[in-house]
């Protein structure tokens, strides 16, 4: 017979098993009785440091070569392999102030009573308890009459069909969905005619351009010498790495190189350091996995409402967090631009318009706004048109290669509820999913903008949603018509189905805006 119970360095009141006013029971159990056993996280690592180590034959450092390293036999073998699953989040969406401060003198109560256990305290934290659920139940109660009296207004058609859409995507998840539809719309049951066209219709969209005009000017690349990488540009790119995403074809997470820390970041800075004085990063980073993510609209048997997201490896997102950070140093974006740009938001965009609008409200005057949108704008960028705006916005010719070298070559799979498809190349547009790709959309869209853009806040900028906005109808057609112009010459392509006009105090007989002879949707 053994006492388990003190076998674990637990805090005295959790390895309590019953209590009754003052008198505190630890149960013994027979070893028996043991199945499982809580395992310390700091033991976890442990195990795994020193089961690396044995598969590094004993080393202390990790070895040069990426090939060794990326070894995750110890990594299965002590830590598992995760399901994947999200956890569903807490309804919370009716939590309030007073919820918050009660549940928090109930926690004080709480502590109070275990430190001194008297009558009065204890009766204190029950009080509490009862007042919490109280108001628990006042708040969702009071939550709910305000959705309700919300929804039967007109303002609250918006939020009832919100809701509906939520409640309908949940059974329209990809994993749930084995049956696609081909070109014709006939429906494909078997896995060899599913998993086809997947294939064919992501090879299809990222392996196509627009037509665009060759550039016959030149621009003069900017030969200077590049800085090593240094420990703190990894810890910082290792920091702004979240956890618990999903990996790339490697099956290695960033909480690999979190867990090992000084030694993680000695060999990444290393590791970075040969891809950038050679220019050529490890084969297997030009692979990834791409999931198709519904986007909640249109038939969900249709491949054109999927949007690919990449699964590329953690380590080269670190490489190109890295390389991004030195970019960001360099270039500079202009201030139209508020996609991806720090200490900036749509909040910012969306706040600006609404006080143009209003004050052309309060004047009585019209305003006249084009929402421009780009037809798959990543999917589509021409990497030709990536390097000319690198190199015309002072970018080291040494980071242009690098860029170069991240692109060449790169191949995929499609991950659907049937399995995967076979590989295929990807020779047009940026990645989905990459840490870089968003800083480089901004400097392609920074460049082709550069001679039609308007001051803030008649022109601005999300990413690839654009709003146009002038006084008279007459000058946002024609903005808009030079919009186009400049994009579609280099490849970008203007949504006639997606782009929009609005009019602020509009009067009648105003006409409406024309693209290219069609009519821009009111």
């Amino acid at each position: 017979m053994a006492v388990v119970n003190t076998y674990f360095q637990k805090r005295e009141e959790h390895r309590v098993t019953y209590k009754s006013g003052e008198e505190e029971e630890v149960k013994d159990r027979d070893r028996e009785e043991i199945q499982v056993v809580e395992a310390e996280k700091e033991e976890c690592c442990e195990e795994f440091r020193q089961k690396l180590r044995q598969a590094l034959g004993g080393q202390v450092v990790l070895p040069d070569d990426w090939e060794t390293t990326r070894r995750s036999d110890p990594g299965r073998k002590v830590l598992g392999v995760s399901s994947g699953r999200r956890k569903e989040d807490k309804e919370t969406w009716w939590w309030n102030e007073e919820v918050q401060d009660s549940i928090q003198r109930k926690r004080l109560a709480k502590k109070k009573w275990d430190m001194d256990r008297t009558e009065e305290n204890r009766q204190e934290y029950k009080e509490l308890q009862r007042r919490v659920k109280r108001e628990v139940s006042k708040a969702k109660q009071k939550a709910y009459d305000e959705l309700y009296t919300r929804l039967d207004t007109r303002e609250g058609e918006k939020d009832l069909y919100r809701l509906a859409r939520q409640r309908d995507r949940d059974g329209k998840d990809v994993q749930q969905v084995r049956v696609i539809k081909d070109k014709d719309g006939r429906v494909l049951t078997s896995e060899e005619n599913v998993q086809r066209r997947w294939k064919e219709y992501f090879e299809e969209l990222m392996n196509e351009e627009n037509e665009r005009e060759k550039r016959v000017e030149g621009v003069n690349s900017v030969e200077q010498k590049v800085d090593k990488i240094r420990k703190d540009e990894v810890r910082k790119a290792l920091k702004r790495m979240k956890s618990g995403k999903a990996v790339g074809p490697d099956d290695i997470p960033v909480e690999v190189w979190k867990c090992l820390g000084e030694a993680a970041v000695e060999f990444l800075a290393s590791l970075f350091n040969r891809v950038l004085e050679s220019e050529r990063m490890p084969e297997e980073w030009r692979r990834s996995v791409l999931v198709p993510i519904f986007k909640n609209k249109g038939d969900v048997q249709s491949c054109s409402n999927y949007r690919g997201i990449k699964l590329m490896s953690h380590t080269m997102k670190l490489w190109e967090r890295v390389v991004e950070a030195r970019l960001r140093k360099v270039v500079e974006i202009c201030e139209q631009q508020y996609g991806f740009m720090p200490r900036k938001s749509t909040t910012d965009a969306i706040f600006a318009l609404r006080i143009l609008m209003e004050k052309y409200r309060d004047g009585q005057r019209e305003l006249h706004c084009v929402f421009v949108d780009l037809e798959k704008a990543y999917d589509r960028v021409p990497r030709e048109e990536l390097w000319y705006c690198m190199r015309k916005s002072g970018v080291a010719e040494k980071y242009v290669r690098v860029v170069q070298d991240m692109y060449e070559r790169s191949r995929t799979v499609v991950r659907c509820a049937v399995g995967q498809t076979e590989e295929f190349k990807v020779e047009v547009g940026l990645h989905q999913g990459s840490a870089l790709s968003p800083f480089l959309f901004a400097i392609v869209m920074d460049q082709l903008s550069e001679e039609v853009r308007q001051e803030s806040p008649w022109t601005m900028m999300f990413a690839d949603d654009i709003v146009i906005c002038s006084e008279s109808r007459e000058q946002v057609e024609e903005n808009l018509e030079r919009w186009r112009f400049a994009l579609e010459r280099r490849g970008m392509k203007v949504s006639r189905s997606k782009t929009e006009y609005m009019c602020v105090n509009e009067r009648e007989g105003s006409g409406t805006v024309r693209l290219q002879g069609e009519e821009v949707k009111k």
